[in-house]
């Protein structure tokens, strides 16, 4: 899995064969969910709320390196790790 951050226990990737709408994927524990980086929406999956909150928190942040990481991801360059959100 091509892990860009990781914190309290999220796992955020981007995989390189995804098309569309640029977007990441979030996984905690058995919960997935992916998120748009130009809106920051929910796509599809779940995650609990307050992870959710965590997640959009943390992708605000780095929205700008999310889509550089999306950019590198569709060249098929190796992706930029990202910090976590603390």
């Amino acid at each position: 899995m091509p892990e860009v951050s990781r914190f309290f226990g999220v796992v955020i990737a981007i995989y390189w064969q995804d098309h569309g709408v640029p977007h990441f994927h979030a996984k905690y524990g058995e919960s997935r969910a992916s998120f748009s980086i130009g809106e920051l929406r929910l796509l599809e999956g779940s995650l609990p709320p307050r992870v959710t909150a965590l997640v959009v928190e943390w992708a605000f942040r780095y929205r700008d390196e999310l889509q550089e990481d999306w950019n590198l991801a569709v060249a098929r360059k190796p992706l930029k790790s990202i910090p976590p959100l603390e």
